[in-house]
């Protein structure tokens, strides 16, 4: 074996045409960095994975169908041994007999994904299949290439949101644990002795500059990403936000010409970024974690000419002389004949004031899908009922001893898709509880236990665990308090809805708003924000394209009133 390959691939089939092809496709395609073994049953894989000690699985391949009519049986018996690797059935093109049987497998967890057999020499469909399923179980590894080093504690909040921020932004990172030997080794070459944590190193950048506990506008600095903007620009458009309908927004706005920037203070993604695997978003028949897909967006609309700017905030908006002056965090103001908000939620939290103190040291808000690796031995428990919830239990579920989903209601029947409910409760080390509360907690230096409350009952009970929090969201509008028209919980008015004459601020002209716009003519909303939105990435990345058509619109008459 040479030392370059570092993980197995297990084809297992009875068909021995089957296994003959795909083994020699994939070893003639990764065989120098996979071993490829080509095997019969469950039983003569052990066997041959025995042989290769201590290497690892990336992905088992078995045949589904035919001669292979209990594979799902053998996969399941076989991966269990393995849970590190992707779980996948190979497919011939035309069996249309096995389909259901597959997208119920891949429903119920059974199955990472499916795969269509190599019907000739260089299938270039079959290895673009392969490759993904590649792409995915590496990222699950991490390693590789490191970007950014961050060095410092691992229960530090601050440390925990520079992971996660660097993740979402698909920035290849590792961390080190500044106590361990090889974070005290790194300390040493960078010769500090007693530094400021977190520490990050940006490999990639001339002369691998070292920053101690910076802030998000040093990191920025330091990325080259604080560009200065033309003071005297005028944008047809500035989308606020860089979530679903934020980039569905750009990715529009900049594709049919329009002079767009986009203002994001996070990272690309919103909360659908931090989804570990989206199974209902048209054209990914197997899935696509929300980092992937939105990055993707990011990048198509920085290619369509899109301005970003990031690690900056909108402050205020106002509106002079038919333009809006929309006021940013560093002290900037951009102008624009247009402009779409798309700023999105935050996650709510959780209320509970001795909970608080432990973020990012044993509670967690959102997916924290950089977290999960080291969820290995824990028992986590996932606060909340929606769809976020439930990806993010069976993405934890694959590193956690146990995972259980605490709601305040009955079921889940009213709150998540069906699919990911028979998932959960398909998943063996995934229990859900209804109608409990979390009303405290308690440690020193990490969440030790917490407290829980039967709604119905009222009884308390003591657990022990790590808490990831997804119970809803709050609108980002703040800052447009008094500016535009919002609901009781801050979400912006639209269309229709400023008919309302208890909406305040009041639509101000005679012609009706369009319908995405909100209470100020030519400032639309678009995606979370909104009141009455649906909350899918779907809905929201069409909500920013309509926005877009209207934005038009608005120009297109905005320039005529100046004829």
């Amino acid at each position: 074996m040479s030392d370059e390959q570092r993980a197995a691939l297990v084809v297992m089939t009875r068909d021995d045409g089957l296994r003959s092809s795909v083994s020699r496709e994939l070893d003639r395609r990764y065989g120098r960095d996979y071993v490829v073994l080509a095997v019969d049953g469950p039983a003569a894989a052990r066997a041959r994975l025995a042989e290769h000690a201590g290497l690892p699985v990336a992905a088992l391949l078995g045949g589904f169908g035919g001669a292979d009519a209990d594979g799902l049986v053998c996969l399941r018996e076989l991966h269990q041994a393995h849970g590190g690797a992707l779980a996948v059935a190979l497919v011939r093109w035309g069996a249309f007999e096995t389909a259901g049987r597959i997208f119920e497998a891949v429903t119920l967890g059974q199955l990472d994904r499916w795969i269509y057999a190599p019907e000739w020499q260089g299938d270039e469909e079959f290895h673009l299949m392969v490759a993904e399923t590649l792409e995915e179980w590496s990222a699950r590894q991490g390693g590789g290439f490191e970007a950014v080093r961050v060095i410092g504690d691992r229960w530090s909040e601050r440390a925990q949101h520079l992971r996660d921020s660097f993740t979402r932004n698909r920035i290849p990172l590792r961390f080190y644990e500044a106590d361990s030997v090889e974070g005290r080794s790194l300390l040493a070459g960078l010769r500090l002795e007693q530094p400021k944590l977190p520490v990050v190193q940006l490999r990639f950048r001339p002369g691998s500059p070292v920053l101690e506990d910076p802030s998000d506008l040093d990191i920025a600095e330091q990325f080259g990403l604080f560009e200065s903007l033309d003071p005297d620009a005028v944008y047809d458009c500035v989308v606020v936000g860089s979530g679903p309908a934020g980039l569905g927004a750009t990715v529009y706005a900049a594709s049919e010409g329009l002079s767009t920037l986009a203002v994001e203070p996070e990272a690309v993604g919103g909360q659908a970024g931090t989804s570990s695997l989206i199974r209902n978003y048209p054209g990914f028949q197997n899935g696509i974690s929300g980092n992937r897909l939105t990055f993707s967006a990011f990048i198509q609309a920085w290619g369509f000419g899109a301005t970003y700017r990031f690690m900056r905030a909108a402050v205020g908006l106002r509106t002079e002389g038919g333009l809006h002056h929309l006021a940013l965090s560093d002290d900037t103001t951009v102008r624009a004949r247009a402009v779409i908000i798309a700023t999105g939620a935050a996650w709510r939290r959780i209320g509970v004031p001795r909970l608080e103190e432990f973020t990012g040291r044993g509670v967690f808000y959102g997916a924290a899908v950089a977290e999960a690796p080291a969820m290995g031995g824990r028992h986590v428990f996932v606060v909340g009922g929606g769809n976020s919830a439930g990806q993010a239990a069976v993405y934890l579920s694959r590193y956690a001893d146990r995972v259980t989903v605490l709601i305040r209601r009955p079921d889940l029947t009213t709150t998540m898709s069906d699919y990911l409910i028979r998932e959960l409760e398909a998943l063996p080390n995934v229990d859900i509880r209804p109608r409990v509360q979390v009303v405290g907690g308690t440690g020193e230096d990490f969440l030790e236990s917490f407290t829980l409350r039967d709604l119905d009952t009222g009884a308390e009970s003591v657990e022990s665990g790590v808490l990831f929090v997804l119970i809803g969201s709050e609108p980002r509008t703040e800052w447009l308090a008094g500016t535009l028209a919002c609901d009781r919980w801050g979400f912006l008015h639209t269309g229709a809805a400023l008919s309302d004459p208890g909406v305040a601020p009041a639509w101000p002209l005679e012609r009706p708003p369009a319908l995405l716009e909100t209470s100020v003519p030519g400032v639309f909303a678009a995606g979370d924000v909104r009141a009455g939105s649906v909350k899918r990435v779907a809905s929201a990345v069409g909500e920013g394209a309509l926005a877009v058509t209207l934005v038009h619109a608005h120009l297109a008459a905005a320039g005529a009133a100046t004829h």
